[in-house]
């Protein structure tokens, strides 16, 4: 058996609400977690008028804004897809992280599998808060990114902007890695 390269790529979404299908997708930021500065962001055109007022408070977003600026949501998963494929190559696995994973992978995969057929992530996600006590034999109660951020101190800060956050992510699964050694 071969063993493949994996790339771990870090991803955030903001939404309209809790779950896929029933609320939209609005933004998604992605970064190389090994390569922050290899970056995918987009904005979408909502699938519905659906949302929950405090999921549009906390990211800014507004429907009425993304149904003329967002991107159609099958142009922005293949351009999603496009760029996984450029980072990763044909040989490398592509590792889906996120914090709070279920969450983000969700409407990641819901949206794939509405628009393009296929997850190139495939059906699983690595999440950082799992990940962290793992390594650390922590609770859950502090896995919450502000506890996450007082032992590992991160440069970064989330700010509920796709992009931004999905950056930050990676920096906390580095720094969590870097308690392994």
């Amino acid at each position: 058996m071969t063993q493949h390269d994996e790339v771990f790529i870090s991803v955030d979404v903001e939404t309209a609400g809790p779950i896929p299908g029933e609320y939209s997708m609005l933004s998604l930021g992605a970064c190389a977690v090994d390569a922050p500065d290899r970056t995918f962001s987009c904005t979408f055109r909502p699938l519905n008028r659906n949302y929950v007022p405090e999921a549009l408070k906390v990211s800014g977003l507004s429907l009425e804004k993304l149904e003329n600026d967002g991107q159609s949501p099958e142009d922005a998963m293949h351009a999603f897809a496009d760029w996984i494929l450029k980072l990763c190559g044909s040989e490398a696995t592509p590792v889906f992280v996120g914090l709070n994973a279920p969450f983000d992978w969700s409407f990641v995969n819901y949206y794939f599998h509405r628009f393009l057929g296929q997850n190139p992530f495939g059906f699983t996600a690595l999440d950082i808060k799992a990940y962290f006590m793992g390594v650390t034999g922590c609770s859950w109660r502090d896995t919450r990114s502000s506890a996450i951020g007082k032992l590992v101190h991160p440069v970064l800060e989330g700010d509920h902007d796709a992009l931004h956050d999905a950056r930050y992510q990676a920096e906390l699964f580095r720094l969590i890695g870097e308690l392994r050694k």
